[in-house]
């Protein structure tokens, strides 16, 4: 004899811990209980997986949540793939990346070593940059030395995104006194030219590419915090945000879940666009003697140790500023374009 349970039935006689109910009136246990058990094909085919709702809940909102995540990366592809010029400038920066990250792969000659009996030999086939004055490849040294500076602007931008959303976020979230100090800290660092102001702290720190990078993020400290600011602002006087605190929320979780989500486009087409200031900038503190010492291989080096031979090896200079102006172009483009994007939506 068998007592029925809703989709499967078990012997009377089963133990507690079996998949029968603990008592009369109660729901019968699924292997659903736990929502991770969605994963094993065993437990969906069992009918009685199907009998929990929240585990069905779950299930779709997983599933809902990849498409959306599908659709919108295949709607980034196909702006980008519709766009010429953005399409462009997203494949040199790749190639760029490339470039810092498998230097051996895209240039075999040694950047460091050179030949002397090929020294100061026009851009060809096998020199597509040219050779200096010590019969080093340009074109070699242009790759390898994308590392040190692709990883000092990331370093700067780092720098100069986290600690200025910060300041800007709890500035225009709090307000009050906070606002009034922040504010303070940004119109001294916007009264100093940032050129001037790396120099000062490069003064402090000393040379080399790290410290040229930190000095570089300090000067992009106030951009984010303004802009971060001005969109907090506007974020935190929304209705869902003044309901969310006018529940009993605490701020920061006000600030995680709201403030900072709803806050972030403006400054992630900021950050695109100080990614081009700043290989502009660490490139012309390197130009001036700043940066890693010779000869290790840096863009604003390479155009500083070509200037001597200007008249007789005009590439010495203008292709690796062309691969800097590139880079900066590149840079620029993807950050309007983030920014067409976010007022459109």
């Amino acid at each position: 004899m068998t007592a029925r349970l809703d989709t499967y039935t078990v012997p009377e006689t089963s133990s507690p811990d079996a998949a029968a109910p603990d008592g009369p009136g109660e729901r019968p246990r699924t292997l659903l209980a736990d929502p991770a058990a969605l994963a094993d094909p065993a437990a969906l085919a069992d009918p009685a997986a199907l009998a929990d709702p929240a585990a069905l809940d779950t299930a779709r909102r997983r599933v809902r949540g990849a498409r959306s995540s599908l659709r919108t990366l295949g709607g980034a592809v196909l702006a980008v793939l519709r766009r010429p010029g953005l399409l462009l400038a997203v494949l040199f920066l790749l190639l760029v990346v490339a470039w810092a990250l498998a230097p051996g792969v895209f240039a075999s000659q040694d950047p460091i070593t050179g030949v002397p009996t090929d020294r100061l030999q026009a851009p060809s086939a096998e020199h597509l940059f040219g050779t200096d004055h010590l019969g080093r490849d340009v074109y070699a040294r242009v790759v390898h030395g994308s590392w040190l500076s692709l990883s000092a602007t990331v370093i700067a931008v780092a720098l100069g995104l986290s600690v200025g959303s910060l300041l800007g976020l709890l500035a225009g979230f709090l307000r009050g006194w906070v606002d009034d100090v922040v504010g303070r800290v940004v119109d001294v660092l916007l009264a100093v030219p940032s050129l001037l102001l790396s120099l000062a702290i490069i003064t402090v720190l000393g040379f080399g590419t790290v410290k040229v990078a930190i000095a570089v993020g300090i000067t992009t400290i106030a951009a984010f915090a303004r802009v971060m600011r001005a969109e907090a602002l506007r974020t935190s006087s929304t209705a869902y945000v003044e309901a969310a605190r006018a529940s009993g929320v605490r701020w920061y979780t006000v600030l995680r879940r709201h403030v900072l989500p709803n806050s972030a486009g403006p400054v992630v087409a900021l950050t695109a666009l100080e990614l081009g200031s700043s290989v502009l900038a660490i490139s012309a503190l390197s130009f001036l003697g700043y940066g890693a010492a010779p000869p290790t291989p840096e863009w604003g080096a390479l155009v500083s140790g070509g200037r001597d031979y200007l008249a007789a090896a005009w590439w010495l200079t203008t292709l690796p500023g062309l691969v800097i102006v590139a880079v900066v172009l590149s840079a620029n483009r993807i950050s309007r374009s983030l920014e067409k994007d976010g007022e459109d939506r």
